[in-house]
Order: C-alpha cells, then sequence, then structure tokens
C-alpha cells in the first residue's frame, strides 16, 4: 500500500511538473495586440489585482422598427463596415398578441439599412420585393432564409467578385432537408443561393447562425443553434462555404452558465487570433416575486396568457472568447444589463446583442475613437423594436484592474518583435503603472528594471512605456522575457510590440 501511494505522490509530482513547465513555455506573441480578456498570458496575479468585465454606455435609440414590414418580433441584427459605408441587415416580424392567441400578419422579411457614420441610420427605398402592394420598402431577400439572414463581407484573398459577400441562413427548400444554406452577393444587395442544398443539416439553426472567414486559421468558420441540454452552440469549419466539416459542440470554461440563445462571434478586429463572443441569455423565473414588479403587468400578462415564457423570461447579453475556436472562456456575469427598470424594459427578447463590432467617432470631442455596440430593446411591444447605441473604449472589454492599495500582473514568457511597448491604460489622478522587463528566470534585466520606468499615469488607447537612456527594446526581440506590471489605481486593458 505505501508503495502504492509513492507511486501515485510520484505522479501527482509528475503532473504538476509538466503542467507547470507548459504554463512556464515562452509564447510567440510577434507585434500582434494582447487583450487581457483571459488568463492565457497571466503567470500570477498579486495584491489586489483581479481581472474585471467591463459594460458598455447606452446611448441614443438609432432605429424604432415601426414600418409595416418590420415589426416587434424584428431582429437578428448583423452590423459590419464596408468601406465608408455601415451596412445593417435584421429580419422583418411582428407578432399581435391577443388574450390566450397570437397573430403573425406578415411573413418574415429580410431587411436592410445603412449609414455613414454607424449612428444615424436610414433605410434606403430599394424596389426589390413587394409588400402590401409596393416595393418602396427597404427590404432585400423574401423567402428561404428570411428567418435568419446572416451576411458578412468575405476577406478570403481567393474570394471571387461574385461572392464578395455570403451569408448563412435557416430553411428548407422545396424536396430537401432542413439546414443552414449559402448564399452570396457581388454589392451586398442583390442575393442567390451557392447550392439548392443546405451545407450545414446537423443542428436546431432556429437562431443568429453565422460565418466568417478566418484569417488567421486560412478557412472559414461557422457557428450555429443545436441542441445539448437546452439551447448551445456548434461550431465547424470549410474551404469553400460549401463543404463543411461535422460539427462539434463548443466547450466552455468555467461552464455554459446558463442556456445560450445566440452566438455572436467574431475575430477581434485589432487582434484576429481572439475570438469574441456576445451570446444572449435566457432566464424564466416564472411568476415570482420580483416578476411581479416589473414593468407594464397588465400588458405582460395578457401576453403570458398565450405564451407564458413571452411574460416572464428575461434576457440579457453575455460575454465570452475564445483562442482556439472550440474552448470559450465564459464570464458568468452580465455584460449587457437590462438597466433601470422603465416602460417596455425587462421582457423577453431584449438585450440581444448585434453581430458585430464597429468603431464610431467618440462621444466626448477630442477623445480617441470608441466601438459601438448595437442592442435590442422594447421586444414584443405594441409599437416595435428599438435598436440601441452602446459604447465601449477599444479593446475595453476586460482589464486587469487594481486599486490604490496596488497590485502587480506577471505575465508568462513571451517572445516579441518590436522595438516599443505600447499599452492600452487608465489610471486616476493619483494612479500609476510601471513595467519591468524580466528573463525567464523572474530577474530584471538591467536597464528595464521597475526603477528604470517612470511612473506612467493618465489615459490612452495607445501609451508607449519608456524606460531610462540606456534601455534598447529591440536587443531583447526573438528572446523570451517576462512583463511585470506594477499598478496603482488603474485599469490595464491590452498591450502590444511594435
Amino acid at each position: 500500500m505505501t508503495g502504492y501511494m509513492e507511486l501515485a505522490c510520484l505522479g501527482v509530482l509528475t503532473l504538476m511538473v509538466s503542467v507547470s513547465a507548459a504554463r512556464s513555455e515562452p509564447v510567440e506573441i510577434g507585434s500582434r495586440l494582447e487583450l487581457l480578456v483571459d488568463e492565457h498570458l497571466i503567470e500570477r496575479m498579486t495584491g489586489d489585482a483581479r481581472l474585471r468585465l467591463h459594460h458598455p454606455v447606452p446611448r441614443e435609440v438609432v432605429q424604432l422598427r415601426d414600418r409595416p414590414w418590420e415589426g416587434n418580433s424584428s431582429g437578428y441584427t448583423t452590423v459590419f463596415q464596408d468601406g465608408d459605408i455601415y451596412r445593417m441587415y435584421y429580419r422583418g416580424s411582428h407578432i399581435i398578441y391577443r388574450e390566450g392567441s397570437i397573430e403573425t400578419p406578415h411573413r418574415e422579411l429580410v431587411c436592410y439599412a445603412e449609414s455613414e457614420d454607424g449612428i444615424a441610420w436610414t433605410r434606403p427605398e430599394l424596389g426589390l420585393v413587394e409588400f402590401e402592394g409596393s416595393s418602396a420598402n427597404n427590404i432585400i431577400h423574401d423567402g428561404l432564409g428570411s428567418h435568419n439572414f446572416t451576411p458578412f463581407k468575405d476577406t478570403n484573398p481567393d474570394c471571387t467578385p461574385e461572392a464578395a459577400y455570403k451569408a448563412l441562413a435557416w430553411g428548407r427548400g422545396e424536396g430537401t432537408e432542413k439546414g443552414l444554406y449559402a448564399f452570396r452577393s457581388a454589392d451586398a444587395i442583390h442575393w442567390s443561393l451557392m447550392s439548392d442544398d443546405p451545407v450545414i443539416t446537423t443542428g436546431a439553426f432556429d437562431s443568429q447562425n453565422l460565418a466568417f472567414w478566418d484569417s488567421e486559421r486560412g478557412e472559414y468558420r461557422e457557428y450555429h443553434r443545436a441542441g445539448r441540454k437546452g439551447r448551445d452552440i456548434m461550431t465547424g469549419t470549410s474551404d469553400d462555404f460549401l463543404h463543411w466539416s461535422e460539427p462539434r459542440f463548443l466547450d466552455y470554461s468555467p461552464g455554459r452558465v446558463s442556456e445560450l440563445y445566440t452566438n455572436q462571434v467574431m475575430p477581434y478586429y485589432r487582434a484576429p487570433h481572439i475570438l469574441l463572443g456576445f451570446p444572449t441569455r435566457y432566464v424564466d423565473y416564472a411568476w415570482a416575486e420580483s416578476t411581479r414588479r416589473l414593468p407594464q403587468q397588465e400588458y405582460r400578462h395578457m401576453v403570458a396568457s398565450s405564451s407564458r415564457r413571452s411574460g416572464t423570461a428575461i434576457t440579457d447579453g453575455m460575454f465570452m472568447t475564445s483562442r482556439d475556436r472550440v474552448s470559450f472562456r465564459v464570464w458568468p456575469e452580465s455584460f449587457i444589463r437590462p438597466g433601470i427598470q422603465r416602460p417596455r424594459s425587462w421582457f423577453y427578447g431584449d438585450n440581444y446583442q448585434a453581430w458585430g463590432l464597429v468603431e464610431t467617432r467618440p462621444t466626448l470631442q477630442g477623445a480617441p475613437n470608441e466601438l459601438s455596440i448595437y442592442v435590442s430593446e422594447g421586444g414584443r411591444q405594441p409599437d416595435g423594436v428599438s435598436i440601441r447605441r452602446y459604447t465601449l473604449r477599444i479593446d475595453g472589454f476586460v482589464s486587469v484592474e487594481v486599486p490604490l492599495s496596488g497590485g502587480e500582473l506577471l505575465t508568462r514568457p513571451v517572445v516579441f518583435e518590436g522595438e516599443e511597448l505600447i499599452i492600452n491604460v487608465s489610471t486616476s489622478a493619483a494612479g500609476s503603472v510601471r513595467v519591468e522587463l524580466q528573463d525567464e528566470l523572474g530577474m530584471a534585466i538591467p536597464a528595464f528594471a521597475l526603477d528604470d520606468c517612470p511612473r506612467i499615469f493618465g489615459d490612452e488607447i495607445e501609451r508607449p512605456v519608456q524606460w531610462g537612456e540606456e534601455a534598447n527594446l529591440a536587443e531583447l526581440a526573438g528572446t523570451p522575457v517576462r512583463l511585470r506590471f506594477e499598478l496603482a489605481d488603474a485599469d490595464l486593458y491590452s498591450f502590444r510590440f511594435r
């Protein structure tokens, strides 16, 4: 027995050493931007340092979907910038609740809007699809796939002009099984099928299913709805957008934490090796005491008479990240909360985040550009869905946050390219950051010690880090180093060498 215990202890020790060695292997980061949205590059944090999820700031309503072909169940919004134009796609659909019944006054349609700045949006009269006797509308598609048509601009360098834009959408064609169909367009407005048959058939698909060109992997990547103990997400890959790998379910750390309605996964445009996801969380407490305190009780009960969950369920926005495209770090806390209770709030269908992040002009004059995120509210209300713009600082999803009492972040060994270190940082007037470069053994490198770095204070998206006159960062490029950040009343969002 003693021998067995000794062998077991030796096995555990060997495993611990192996894990420690793996964590100590240098990470090749080159000159790419590294977001501190996960623990991937973090060796340890000490003092009062912690990772903190930040929340976007609600701004103006940019669109009320009150046209006859739009409606209160309009959703599955896609937004992306295409040169000087911001493009928006969404489903037009409407539900009328009556005591004990539900009516859908018109079929589902695909609608289009555009903007010059991502803030003021227009609905162009395209003349493509007739609705109630007129084609003076912004409808671009009517038919197969109208429930959740989700386009993107294809950045594959081998993409042909007639397929410069692509989309996945769920439906069932004549004589074919239900699944995701592939569409293409040369101009982002006029669309056609790429195949008469669905290209993905394993899954549930009753959500916003999406795909994009993954420039880091040189392949198309898709994410779609499937069922696994409730609503979940699968992913697959393709070389040509028509023939897809067998999809697999995502892995989650620390766990899925809830059913996930949408996924909204995308490469972060400033760091495409990192995927960001903005899924929707679904919660239903039925008629709990707090449910009975939510806004518009009379209307809520009327809605529930025909669909109980439509009156009692609530939805909000979440945040998750991945580096390998399959394993996601899910934040259990909400990224987009329903907010202060007010009319049209805290309903099922609210707080669905659009697929897409775009840069827009700053709210404060003279400040850097911001990220804009588009979020639904007023779902299933008689007067239609509203789309509200939220803003966030660039890279501002998660930070290493440290109070004035102080704390430190030490990275794993990294191998970089470049001659300057840039950080995205925010401090108070009393706060500060200093940076030390260490060798693999944890010893300060001469000329790059903490005392060689003047205290950094301020709030900048790209703040150069300086040391003494003898410091030549380019001489360390290609060799493993650790970064030691000393922070007080500060947030560190990202860093890069350039």
